[in-house]
This record gives C-alpha cells, sequence and structure tokens, in this order.
C-alpha cells in the first residue's frame, strides 16, 4: 500500500526566471532600393509553401529570378516537389503516411522520399520535433545528476523520454554520480589478471565491484582489454619479454616486419600495444614495418629518371633497396620498364616482316634474343597477332628476315 501523503517532487532546484536586460539602441541601416522588405519576405513564403511556381513568385514581386532563387536559399525554403501535387496524390499521402514507409510511397507516387518528407509536413502528418530545452531544464538537469538521483526519476521531473535526457546530458558534458571515474592502475592490473585466470568479463565486473572497485560493465572491461591488447581478440596475452623487444625496436627504428613474424602477431595487435606502451609516433619511419626506408619526393625523381634505362639490380643496388621495392613503388608511379634491349628500326621491321610472311613467334624471339612472353605482349600492343604457326627447320636469323624478298609467301596462319 503507498503512502499518499509522500510529497511529489516537482522541482530539485529553483531557477527564476532571467531579467531581460536594456540595449543598445539599432544603428541606422544605408536605404538600399533593391533590399528585401519585410512585406517581401512575408509575401515570398507565402507564395513558396503554397507550391507556386519560381517565375510567378519572381513576377508577383517584381524581382528578378536569380534574385529570388537567392533568398529562399538563404532563408532555408525547401521547395515542395517540382512539379504541383494533385488532391489524388494528396489524399493518397494521407492515408499512407505512417502506415507505409517512405520509400515505397514515393516509388508508388514517382516522387523523391524528400518530396514525400516535405509534402508530409505541410500537410501536417509529420511529428513535430522536440521542443528545445530551457535553462530550467537543464538546471534539473545538472541538479539531478550530481545528487546521484536515478536517470528515470529524473526524466519523469524534467518531463522528457530517458533517451532525450541521456542524449542532453552528453551534450551538456554531465555524468551522473553513479557513473564510474577513470580506470586506476591498481584496477586495470586486477582486472588483466582476472583475464588472464579464465574470468568473463561479466564476471570480472562483478568481481571488482566486490574488491572496493568500481562495478564495471561488459563493454566498458571490453573496450580496455583492446586498448591494453590484452583482450581475448588478440589471441594470447603480452609477455615482457615481448615488450621489451617492441620497445627495442622502435628505440632502434628497426623495421617491425621481422618483429612481427617473429613474435607470430598481427599489425593491429602490435600496434594496439605500441600505443598502450606509448610508443605511438616515436618510431623514425611514418610507417614501421616497411622494411626499408620510406620513399622521399628525391627518391621517385631518381626511380623516374633511372628506371628502364639501366638493370633493376643495379637501380636497385645504388638506391639502397630490393628488387621488390624498385618494382612495388614503380608500379604505384605507373612506370613502364622499357625493358634492357631497346626496341631499333631493324627489330621493328624484323616483327612486321615475320607477322607478314608467317615467322612463328618463337624463331622470332630467337632471331631477336628476346624472350617469347615480352615479345608476344610488345606484338600485342602493336595490334600484330601471331597464330600458331610452324617452326623452320633451321631457326632464321635477324638478317635473314630483314632479306626475305616481297614475294615470299607465308608459312602457316597468318
Amino acid at each position: 500500500m503507498t503512502d499518499d501523503t509522500a510529497p511529489i517532487i516537482v522541482e530539485l532546484v529553483p531557477l527564476a526566471a532571467p531579467i531581460p536586460t536594456p540595449s543598445a539602441p539599432l544603428a541606422e541601416m544605408v536605404y538600399r532600393p533593391d533590399s528585401w522588405t519585410p512585406q517581401d519576405v512575408r509575401t515570398l513564403r507565402q507564395l513558396f509553401n503554397d507550391d507556386t511556381p519560381l517565375p510567378e513568385i519572381s513576377e508577383t514581386l517584381g524581382r528578378g529570378l536569380h534574385g529570388v532563387r537567392d533568398k529562399i536559399c538563404t532563408l532555408g525554403l525547401r521547395r515542395h516537389s517540382t512539379r504541383p501535387w494533385g488532391e489524388l496524390e494528396d489524399h493518397e499521402l494521407i492515408q499512407t503516411y505512417g502506415q507505409e514507409p517512405a520509400a515505397t510511397i514515393a516509388a508508388r507516387l514517382g516522387r523523391s522520399c524528400g518530396a514525400v518528407y516535405t509534402r508530409a509536413a505541410f500537410l501536417g502528418l509529420s511529428e513535430e520535433a522536440a521542443p528545445a530545452w530551457t535553462p530550467w531544464e537543464d538546471a534539473q538537469l545538472r541538479a539531478g545528476f550530481a545528487a546521484d538521483i536515478p536517470t528515470a526519476q529524473v526524466a519523469l521531473i524534467i518531463g522528457r523520454p530517458h533517451a532525450g535526457v541521456y542524449s542532453r546530458a552528453g551534450k551538456l558534458g554531465i555524468k551522473h554520480a553513479s557513473t564510474p571515474k577513470g580506470w586506476t592502475n591498481a584496477e586495470i592490473e586486477r582486472a588483466i589478471e582476472l583475464v588472464q585466470a579464465g574470468h568473463t568479463y561479466t564476471q570480472i565486473g562483478t568481481i571488482l565491484g566486490t574488491e572496493g572497485f568500481a562495478t564495471r560493465t561488459k563493454s566498458s572491461l571490453q573496450a580496455l582489454m583492446q586498448r591494453t591488447g590484452q583482450g581475448k581478440g588478440w589471441g594470447r596475452v603480452w609477455m615482457p619479454e615481448e615488450d621489451e623487444l617492441l620497445i627495442k625496436a622502435y628505440r632502434d627504428n628497426a623495421s617491425l616486419t621481422p618483429l612481427r613474424n617473429l613474435l607470430g602477431r598481427s599489425v593491429f595487435s602490435i600496434r594496439w600495444r605500441a600505443e598502450y606502451l606509448n610508443l605511438r609516433g616515436t618510431h623514425a619511419r611514418s610507417k614501421g614495418f616497411r622494411l626499408g626506408p620510406d620513399w622521399s619526393e628525391a627518391d621517385e625523381a631518381w626511380l623516374r629518371r633511372d628506371y628502364g634505362k639501366i638493370p633493376t639490380p643495379e637501380l636497385a643496388r645504388q638506391m639502397g633497396r630490393t628488387r621488390a621495392a624498385i618494382f612495388t613503388r614503380a608500379n604505384i608511379l605507373g612506370l613502364i620498364h622499357e625493358g634492357r634491349q631497346r626496341w631499333t628500326p631493324d627489330h621493328l621491321a624484323a616483327l612486321r616482316i615475320a607477322h607478314e610472311r608467317g615467322i612463328s613467334l618463337a624463331d622470332l624471339a630467337a632471331a631477336l634474343g628476346r624472350e617469347t612472353g615480352a615479345l608476344h605482349k610488345y606484338a600485342g600492343k602493336q595490334g600484330l597477332v601471331f597464330g600458331r604457326r610452324p617452326r623452320w627447320p633451321e631457326p632464321p636469323t635477324l638478317a635473314d628476315i630483314l632479306n626475305l624478298p616481297d614475294d615470299t609467301k607465308g608459312k602457316g596462319e597468318g
């Protein structure tokens, strides 16, 4: 049985109404013949809300079309539709809005979702937005959170939904008195010990509460374990020896790729652990997992100048990088290797003659001293397709191909 004589709390803290302060007189504005008067603005709003076409609004106001459009944009007005709404469409919208998805209604009417939303607001079908928070409500919210009053009771006193109270508290930067403070070192160490012992996050939160710490939720413990690199999703727990190797790699500015392979950990696990050890940003290289040094603008200019002009192994030795690094960076920059052997006029002529005279691609590659695959790729770029052709008994030389008479018949498929 409840006590009807118990007082009903309707206010947590009194707040006097603000006293209006006198303001200085407004300065006189310079008259402009093309300025918008309040009557012009009211007329514009009325015509715009009535879905009057913009040319008619421009003619009614005696202003240019672009000036009307600019004023509409400045006022933040939205056109209901590019074409007028009919009575049947309005009736359909009134009957179905709120019962069916707006996308379904828009597809049936042949309009956009934005047009449906705007027309629904014009017809009074949309729910109004929540009213702005008053200073009195903010004062009750601050007092209730500071006095450790349950959030549901604070919401009942203010007359706002529970979610709205939490949202407003977040915007004001207010935390409830029962909200746990930040994690202490002792609390973090104890939580890690319990994780290593095999307890679940729910059990750990309860154990921390019984040991004098704040009772933590499962989500907060998961976030803590992720920040420290101790979470179950990261595999095994980090050992002190692994921490020493990671610290040494950052101190020596060494590549983290061999360390990752040595420890058998992922890139993300190493990054999280480095952040926990306050090592983030101390590595000399912006990308610590690269074996070689970072590419500078001067290195890229060097690569553009010499790539394809000197042998790649020699270029890699001069730049102090691996061949794989040279190839990878060249592909990123879109560089094309011209090959060690340039195409001379004789080679180009031999390619054309071989295609016309039915010489096989293998015989041509042997005559030119090139690889068959590279030759096939280059011929394809030139629009020359070599089909299946028989090999010559004696492979021709470059001179033999160039000396073929014009009346030589092709052999095999052309």
